[in-house]
């Protein structure tokens, strides 16, 4: 495991709030590790929120947007340089009518190697086109990232896939982006191997204690709980297990603005259900911990596994994508476009995909599910799956949030699939069943009850009789890989087993 910092070597592992005077301790350690820190002055950056329109703060926006029942469209998108970078955010914003503009940073940044990102912006230069996969925002710095939110007029989020937020937080704030995408959790069972989740937790707990900062001067900053970016199948349950211990290890740290991001299953009902259960679970939690004004706001993602190689069946999940979130009530969507399965897209794709995104919302914006019996079952049945696993897990930590997923992720009672991170076992696993929903094929360790999981394997075992193939791992790879079938194979298949 990675050693904390010296300031936070002297706290052990806890949800409790960092003591100011240790925070301001590691924020002069953490401004110091690169030259554009020195970019970072606090009065400053809140100067330059306050000066921001109402429709440029992400944190009113989300509420605002709840009060009126809309849906919000945001992609993703990062390049190289700052002239592409301020090209693709206007393009999105003018072109693709995006709610919420996005900066994607880049790997390097994303692992805090800034002398590689650093020759990544040369020779993309030198080539006149993005030599690297996002926007280097770090090595860019304050003044010149503050340009980026002068050009558009929407909100800009941070989108940075990375277990460590520090710096890329302190810069992205300081630049005027209001809210930031990521969580210790999440990123740090998504996409590293060697972050241990203790540090990816302490690393998320300042970039919290860095937004409650800003509350406490009067910036109020959207911070989002990501999903999973695993590019494989995660339930809901999972997913939303992993979102109330975020947000009770953010709010514990004093956010009051927190999404939480739940990827499409790419089933109607099971992703309304996933949405409903979402925000009655995280709040219920919120609520015993004592935290009864954290607002939690649900974004669904596009679908997050193998795409297409065809750009009219991509098109169709884009339409899709933005069908369900309309009906599932949710208040932004994460788009997604027709190159997803050939690398980065576009800015005009990218537009695109935001504007077919928007219509499907438009069309399906009064459906509701509410009534279907169908609908309530799946809605318990969430809650059923996720209550004894949070509920065990917090009392592995003796209430503390922050020791009990450690604790949880060590013993195996919280597990995540297919995660790249060697301190998560990554032994259950999931499947669809016979009508298209995910299920748990094996739990692994975790402690789902009985009857639950009766529930699940009956599915799971007609869909087996129906298809001819094993009860077992099988079933759970075909999964992952249904979507990305050809059109010719998946619609034989399809029908075969109709």
């Amino acid at each position: 495991m990675n050693a904390p910092s010296a300031p936070e070597a002297r706290l052990p592992l806890s949800q409790e709030r960092i003591p100011e005077e240790v925070f301001e301790a590691m924020r002069r350690e953490n401004l110091a590790r690169w030259p554009t820190g020195k970019e970072v002055v606090l009065e400053r950056a809140v100067a330059l929120h306050q000066r921001l329109p109402k429709h440029k703060r992400l944190a009113y926006v989300m509420r605002r947007a709840v009060e009126e029942g809309r849906c919000l469209t945001q992609p993703r998108g990062g390049f190289g340089t700052f002239r592409l970078q301020l090209e693709l955010m206007q393009v999105l914003d003018k072109e693709g009518l995006a709610d919420i503009v996005p900066t994607t940073t880049d790997s390097y940044t994303r692992n805090e190697q800034w002398v590689l990102a650093q020759k990544g912006i040369e020779e993309s230069e030198r080539e006149g086109r993005s030599m690297l996969n996002g926007y280097p925002i770090v090595n860019y710095g304050v003044e010149v990232s503050k340009k980026l939110i002068e050009a558009i007029d929407k909100p800009a989020i941070m989108l940075t896939g990375t277990a460590m937020p520090k710096l890329t937080g302190e810069i992205g704030f300081a630049s005027g982006y209001s809210g930031y995408l990521g969580s210790g959790i999440a990123y740090t069972t998504s996409y590293i191997k060697e972050l241990s989740i203790e540090e990816g937790i302490r690393n998320y707990q300042y970039l919290d204690r860095l937004a409650a900062l800003y509350q406490e001067h009067g910036v109020e900053l959207h911070r989002r709980q990501p999903g999973f970016l695993t590019g494989t199948n995660i339930p809901p349950c999972i997913a939303i297990m992993t979102c109330v211990l975020d947000a009770l290890l953010a709010a514990a740290q004093g956010v009051k603005n927190y999404g939480l991001e739940m990827g499409q299953t790419l089933h109607l009902i099971q992703d309304a259900a996933a949405v409903r259960a979402c925000q009655d679970l995280v709040q219920e939690y919120l609520r015993k911990a004592g935290h009864t004004d954290v607002f939690t706001p649900v974004t669904l993602l596009h679908w997050m596994g193998a795409w297409p190689h065809d750009e009219a069946q991509s098109a169709a999940l884009v339409v899709y994508g933005g069908t369900l979130a309309a009906v599932a009530g949710a208040v932004s969507v994460t788009t997604k476009t027709t190159h997803e399965a050939f690398g980065i897209p576009t800015p005009q794709a990218n537009a695109e995909g935001l504007r077919m995104t928007r219509m499907a919302i438009y069309l399906a914006r009064r459906i509701r599910l509410d009534p279907l019996p169908e609908f309530q079952f799946e809605v318990e049945l969430i809650k059923r799956e996720v209550r004894p696993i949070i509920d065990k897990t917090l009392e592995m930590g003796d209430g503390d949030a922050a020791v009990g997923t450690v604790r949880a992720f060590e013993a195996g009672v919280m597990d995540i699939p297919w995660s790249p991170n060697r301190w998560c076992k990554s032994r259950v696993m999931p499947a669809r069943d016979a009508d298209g929903y995910l299920r748990i094929l094996d739990p692994g360790l975790m402690p789902f009850p009985r009857e639950v999981l009766e529930i699940h394997e009956e599915r799971l075992k007609r869909r087996a009789a129906k298809e001819r193939v094993p009860f077992g791992p099988e079933l759970a790879v075909a999964s992952v890989y249904e979507i990305s079938e050809p059109l010719a194979r998946l619609m034989s298949d399809a029908w075969a087993r109709d």
